[in-house]
């Protein structure tokens, strides 16, 4: 084995790792954090409820850190080592759909986006959160079936 795929070997394994640890805590504080529907009460007394607010906190960086890193490290990782052509996201999305890793490409978008719409207005109005929050939840399973495919294909 060369010096660069043995590097390759070494990175892919540290990724996977990496996303084993980050789904384990994602699906831990999803449970904690999602007894039930968060409503928009809730939400609106997170400012006098640090215990669960730090739990949301720590929900919306874990799923971030997840699908981030599975999109932007883990997945162009695992392409390249496969010698599979590597290129924008849409298109390595598309490919970990073909492939049978990932169900919809346009899911994972849509929860991407949905993220993004929940940090920029996370402080702005609580019905929002609360919506985003509990869609992102009902979106973990997919999530960490993707993380669960692609460290078993590693």
């Amino acid at each position: 084995m060369s010096a660069t795929a043995a590097a390759e070997t070494e990175r892919l394994l540290f990724l996977r790792e990496v996303t084993e640890l980050e789904a384990r805590y994602l699906a831990q504080t999803d449970a904690r954090l999602f007894a039930a529907p968060l409503s928009v009460a809730q939400v609106q007394r997170l400012p006098a409820d640090p215990d669960t607010a730090e739990r949301v906190d720590a929900f919306v960086a874990r799923l971030g850190r997840l699908q981030d890193g599975l999109t932007d490290k883990l997945l162009p990782a695992l392409l390249q080592r496969l010698a599979e052509p590597v290129g924008p996201v849409i298109d390595n999305l598309n490919r970990a759909e073909r492939w049978g890793w990932l169900i919809s490409t346009d899911d994972w978008l849509r929860l991407r986006q949905l993220r993004n719409r929940m940090i920029h207005e996370y402080v702005k109005d609580p019905a929002v959160l609360s919506d985003a929050l509990n869609a992102e939840h009902a979106a973990v399973p997919m999530l960490l079936a993707v993380a669960k495919a692609l460290c078993a294909e590693v």
